[in-house]
């Protein structure tokens, strides 16, 4: 009976993930299953039975996917503007803490569950890891989810009403790959980060998806070669994820959560313009322009500042190495830093 129940789910999750990709919607395989799971479960009060063992798998695969970005052109781009794009992710993820707390103050939000939700940090990670702070991840996902919106739809346009536009196409944006087939020897060597990752995954928060990636990156960029993760299995991934967190989350808790929506919008908002001026302060520090200093310091995503350089005379190639750059600080250092932070404050 639970292997039909768990089918159901998976078929659910697929319609979700279908319907979100055909409607061009972002992180459309795992917010889509997510979506049509926490609908079904709620609306119909029927049971949606997932092994525990597929999130892990998911989040697994996720990470070693996220560590093949990471190649060797990627630290030559990065490495003139690594002290200077630190120090200003630094700041913006000081103001951004300092935004989150602040809000709480007028709230019935708790500061850990307020922070995971405003750090411009990846959706997944931050939910992961908060959920090993005893924070809401429901709230967390959907304030996150605000926040990746409002960038989405508001830094492109910003920058090109404020830059215009230059000739020229756009650069095609692919997923990330290895330098050998999925089906090949080489597979192999991703059973070491997926071993790394399930032994130590309590070490730090959302370990077995970082401690995968660091792993990947570090094989990536040294003379072995690595396989590539096949487009199926990256998606499945993000499903077996947001099916996971569907399960978890309630009408009760997207009432609680929606009503403090437009407050975490202006955080979001709020982060967007430090953001916009620490880009100004990078061009200053360094030798980029304007443009690629500020699609640099914008807060995500990835593939849409890439997208935006392209379109008003930014640089890509140092736009998508420095966000990458930003991703894997934020998702290796800020969730311990914050674990760090709020048990002092408890103790």
């Amino acid at each position: 009976m639970k292997f039909f129940q768990t089918f159901e789910t998976l078929v659910i999750a697929l319609i979700g993930g279908i319907i979100f990709t055909y409607l061009s919607l972002p992180l459309s395989w795992m917010l889509g299953p997510l979506t049509a799971v926490m609908l079904y479960k709620n609306i119909t009060k029927r049971d949606t039975p997932w092994n525990p063992r597929l999130k892990e798998l998911g989040l697994i695969v996720l990470g070693i996917s996220f560590g093949l970005y990471f190649t060797m052109n990627t630290i030559q781009l990065i490495l003139p503007y690594f002290l200077p794009y630190s120090f200003i992710t630094a700041l913006l993820i000081v103001a951004t803490i300092i935004m989150a707390i602040a809000v709480t103050r007028f709230i019935k939000v708790d500061k850990i569950t307020s922070v995971f939700g405003s750090i411009p940090g990846g959706l997944t990670e931050m939910v992961i890891a908060s959920e090993k702070l005893d924070a809401k991840p429901a709230q967390v996902m959907i304030f996150q989810t605000i926040r990746l919106l409002l960038v989405l739809f508001t830094v492109p346009y910003a920058i090109i009403f404020l830059f215009g536009t230059v000739q020229g196409d756009a650069p095609i944006v692919t997923a990330p790959s290895g330098d050998a087939a999925f089906l090949s020897v080489f597979t192999l060597l991703f059973i070491l980060p997926a071993l790394i990752g399930l032994r130590f995954q309590h070490v730090i928060p959302a370990g077995i998806m970082i401690l995968p990636m660091i792993i990947t990156a570090l094989l990536h960029i040294s003379p072995i070669p690595v396989a590539s993760v096949p487009d199926v299995l990256f998606f499945g991934a993000q499903l077996c994820v947001g099916v996971s967190l569907g399960r978890s989350i309630s009408f009760g808790d997207i009432k609680e959560a929606g009503k403090y929506g437009p407050i975490y919008a202006a955080v979001a908002i709020g982060t967007i313009s430090v953001s916009f001026l620490l880009g100004l302060l990078l061009s200053t520090l360094t030798t980029m322009n304007v443009q690629t200093a500020m699609l640099a310091a914008a807060p995500g995503g990835l593939i849409e500042m890439v997208l935006t350089a392209s379109i008003v005379g930014a640089d890509p190639a140092i736009v998508s190495s420095l966000q990458l750059m930003r991703i894997i600080i934020i998702i290796t250092f800020v969730p311990s830093f914050l674990s760090w932070y709020f048990t002092s404050l408890t103790s």
